[in-house]
């Protein structure tokens, strides 16, 4: 059943391009600074490997890395990530359109700058008390009662507000001008009446930002000096643009739902804090076939569009020692940078580590699914498998993924035989820690410690090659 519903599955071919025993290498890592003693359990056939990974003084320069995520899940590592590389490239969606992203969307247009706002506040400097006053300033969110909300508002925005307390007078009046600017553009569309309610004072600076400079790319790069994010870190739009984009997602029974907070955390048209971590929205009617761009307006595969992906992620992609598929809604924070033109072919043509971080457990997106279930919604992804026919691939889930990170008792089945027919042979256990809203997450120095161990191997077999 789990197969009919994904489509086809690829289960009689074996790779070429690896070398790796057919029955399937299952690693258990735990990694610690006090120990680097391997030992095993006979009734797991697990190999625990202890090491320490935050050397400071690597023998080689830092890997560069490529990570696929959304706003949420892969923010509970970022700063771990740290500790391994800066080096790192974070390529996220635009097409959110839930939270307060979604009034900004409704009465000012443009992209949802609403996950690359989140990741780039986790990667922004903390070391002093003006950054940390910065921080907690674009990280603040209005009340949700909208009357209070809009007086907090223009408390900030008039610079009175306690949260200015530490901010000094050239970073106080650089994000003060683009929260006014945000206010003068709201104000020219006094007819739409935003609501302020649960307004994320970040997203505002950025909607100010990019409205003024009438690019997004001028904003992040702004957003990133303000916020003191490392200069080897970048933030990436998927796709550059000043236009609206609309998630759109086919069904496997016909049904086209518009609208990523739609597809994955429906909130009934109601102003509700969605719980992205929560799996308390009601099931689909039937599993995802694909997701696809639509116009704004558009409502049916009709008005499926094919935006340009950012030029910025391409030439990343082609220099990159290891492409990360992070954890996270799958259909609606990975796949849509996925599935545009250009992705799969570079990504296929790389021979670096490929790394597909597997959820700790279900969503509404990927109810029932195993780890081989989320490796062909990749693959079927990045080959364009059920869309324009002229665009599509036929390449392996190994051309795309050669390594798969599952955490410790996580609740999504790993069945070894179907990844070993998809040609996945590396498959690594991660400690895990279990929280009390999302239940089974990674825990962040292990996973982190994983991807070192990872790519120190990689690099190394780079110099002696």
């Amino acid at each position: 059943m789990m197969d009919t519903w994904l489509g086809p599955t690829f289960c009689n071919t074996l790779p070429l391009s690896l070398s790796f025993p057919i029955s399937a290498r299952i690693l258990s890592s735990s990694f610690s600074s006090s120990s680097s003693m391997a030992t095993s359990s006979s009734h797991h056939h697990f190999h625990h490997h202890r090491r320490c990974y935050s050397n400071p003084n690597p023998p080689h320069p830092q890997p560069a890395l490529l990570v696929f995520s959304g706003g949420t899940a892969f923010n509970g590592v970022v700063e771990e990530l740290k500790n391994l590389t800066n080096r790192v490239a974070h390529v996220l969606p635009v097409s959110d359109d839930g939270g307060s992203t979604a009034e900004i969307v409704r009465v000012l247009g443009g992209p949802a700058v609403g996950d690359i706002r989140s990741r780039c506040l986790r990667l922004s400097d903390q070391s002093t008390v003006e950054a940390l006053a910065v921080r907690n300033l674009l990280g603040h969110r209005l009340p949700l009662d909208s009357p209070q909300a809009k007086s907090e508002w223009y408390s900030i925005v008039e610079g009175d507000h306690l949260l200015w307390k530490d901010v000094s007078k050239p970073y106080r009046e650089t994000i003060r001008a683009f929260l006014v600017y945000f206010q003068n553009q709201i104000l020219r569309r006094a007819e739409e009446k935003f609501c302020f309610s649960n307004g994320s004072i970040g997203n505002f600076f950025f909607a100010g930002a990019r409205i003024f400079f009438q690019s997004l790319d001028a904003a992040i790069f702004l957003f990133s000096r303000v916020s003191d994010i490392p200069p080897e870190s970048l933030v990436l739009p998927v796709i550059s643009t000043n236009d609206r984009l609309t998630l759109g997602c086919e069904l496997w029974d016909g049904t086209i739902i518009r609208g990523q907070n739609e597809i994955s955390h429906p909130t009934r048209g109601t102003i509700e804090l969605i719980k992205k971590g929560s799996f308390s929205a009601p099931a689909l009617p039937s599993r995802i076939k694909r997701v696809f761009y639509m116009s704004s307006e558009g409502k049916n595969l009709l008005h499926e569009v094919f935006p340009s992906v950012n030029a910025a992620v391409l030439e990343w992609l082609n220099n990159v020692d290891c492409i990360v598929y992070g954890m996270g809604s799958l259909f609606t924070s990975i796949c849509p940078s996925l599935v545009l033109l250009q992705i799969g072919e570079i990504i296929y043509s790389r021979s670096c580590l490929k790394v597909l971080v597997l959820n700790g457990t279900w969503d509404r997106e990927t109810n029932g699914f195993s780890a081989s279930c989320f490796v062909t919604a990749i693959t079927d992804a990045l080959n364009r498998t059920y869309g324009e026919p002229s665009n599509r691939l036929q390449n392996l889930p190994n051309h795309y993924i050669n390594t798969l990170l599952v955490p410790k008792d996580g609740e999504i089945p790993v069945d070894i035989d179907n990844l070993a027919a998809q040609g996945i042979f590396d498959v690594i256990v991660v400690d895990s820690l279990r929280d009390p809203k999302v239940g089974i997450i990674y825990d962040p120095s292990s996973l982190i410690g994983s991807l070192a161990d990872l790519t120190h191997k990689y690099m190394k077999s780079q110099v002696m090659a």
